[in-house]
């Protein structure tokens, strides 16, 4: 065991110190790498993993290059050997920082891969080495600059390491901040990101200060403007994101995303005709958002513009066929109508009985409004017109009904009566 530890060594330093590491260049003994590939894979297969690894190193120093998993096996080698409970501290050093080299020339050697090794290398230096944190994250925030979809379990162990490591005289717990709030939106059925953000939330406010002050001291760095508005945007501090929000417009004025998210900021302040302009842009940036069209309805409705709102509603109707929503939206300027200047009298049921329609509709379209949907019909089953309504008027069954009167000549619709 000392011996083939000692020939690792041996090997190692030649391979790193020798001045054609990591070209691939091919050497004129085929068959002595295809004779010591064989050896490595079996040795690899029949987990005797001491015996392989010298075979797979002579590989390396012949040509690095030319099997394409020669550095997973090696890997799956190393690991095995360094957990193993027969391995001393001295050799899992050795084994550790053999490891790393060979993560170092498998980047070199397989660049469409390094976002693999670069991960890999970080969970090993944060695990099995002390004091190596730092190489850690240089690691991890590598391979998640090269792969955006890397895997949240790498993710979070890098949003874990700027935590631990979070200083006053470092941005760490604004990285962690933002790595967390990018994974939430990614994935917003995964509860991890929302929880970290939370136990950053008692420094809220000083993470706010922060980014303001960064903002504040280098106005014209979109950066720093996107940090700011990042920050108050997803803590629910709307009425702050405005500033670097409007800021950012400005600047780049075919941004679907700096308009959509002050739009919402607008809306959510109570801007509603800043709003209503701010969803325009965005929707004339992407006509495909249905939602964009929506609250601009919204928008209109909490204006008391109902006709307008209602063609909105219909423009989001028409971006999705099959959406619900609209209809239950259109269904509420109805039951506005009615409240603004009802006096419950037929017509006013009349029109009731047209918003439990529309509710109707939207469900009918859409299952995934239904529970909304019933609950509203439920609540004005009372309120539209009875039997008793009908018969009293003389309007029979199939009879057409067209609403009027000054409330609600826009309405421009009628019902049937059942």
């Amino acid at each position: 065991m000392k011996n083939k530890f000692f020939y690792l060594a041996i090997l190692i330093s030649i391979l790193f110190v020798s001045p054609s590491f990591g070209q691939g260049e091919t050497q004129p003994d085929t068959l002595k790498i295809y004779r010591k590939w064989s050896l490595f894979s079996e040795y690899h297969k029949n987990g005797d993993y001491e015996t392989a690894l010298p075979y797979g190193f002579e590989i390396l120093e012949i040509n690095p290059a030319k099997f394409k998993t020669i550095f997973l096996k090696l890997e799956d080698c190393l690991i095995f050997l360094h957990d193993s409970t027969s391995t001393n501290d001295e050799m899992k050093k050795m084994y550790a920082d053999t490891l790393m080299y060979v993560y170092q020339l498998a980047i070199k050697t397989q660049p469409e891969n390094a976002a693999y090794y670069y991960r890999k290398m970080g969970y090993y230096l944060e695990t099995w080495y002390s004091g190596r944190e730092l190489d850690a994250i240089k690691a991890y925030e590598r391979a998640y600059e090269i792969d955006k979809e890397l895997d949240f379990y790498y993710v979070d162990r890098l949003g874990l390491l700027y935590i631990k490591l979070a200083t006053d005289e470092n941005d760490y717990r604004l990285k962690a901040f933002e790595l967390y709030q990018t994974a939430s939106t990614k994935d917003p059925n995964n509860p991890i990101p929302l929880e970290r953000m939370k136990s950053l939330a008692e420094n809220i406010e000083q993470l706010i200060e922060i980014t303001y002050n960064a903002w504040k001291l280098d106005k014209d760095n979109l950066q720093k403007a996107w940090q700011y508005a990042s920050i108050t945007y997803q803590t629910g501090e709307y009425e702050k994101a405005i500033e670097p929000l409007e800021f950012l417009v400005k600047k780049v004025n075919d941004s679907e995303t700096y308009w959509s998210r002050l739009a919402t900021c607008y809306q959510k302040t109570e801007k509603y005709q800043k709003a209503i302009e701010a969803y325009k842009k965005a929707f004339e940036l992407n006509p495909k958002v249905r939602e964009y069209p929506l609250n601009i309805g919204i928008c209109y409705k909490e204006l008391g513009q109902l006709p307008t709102a209602r063609t909105f509603f219909y423009r989001a109707s028409e971006v999705d066929k099959n959406w619900g929503l609209p209809y239950i939206y259109e269904a509420t300027l109805y039951q506005s109508a009615v409240q603004r200047c009802g006096t419950f009298d037929f017509m006013d049921k009349v029109v009731l009985q047209l918003a439990m329609d529309t509710y109707k509709k939207a469900k009918s379209i859409d299952p995934s409004v239904a529970s909304i949907a019933d609950e509203a019909i439920k609540s004005l089953s009372s309120s539209v017109p009875t039997k008793e309504d009908y018969f009293f008027r003389k309007l029979k069954s199939g009879t057409v009904i067209k609403i009027e009167g000054p409330c609600y000549n826009w309405i421009g619709k009628s019902i049937v009566v059942p």
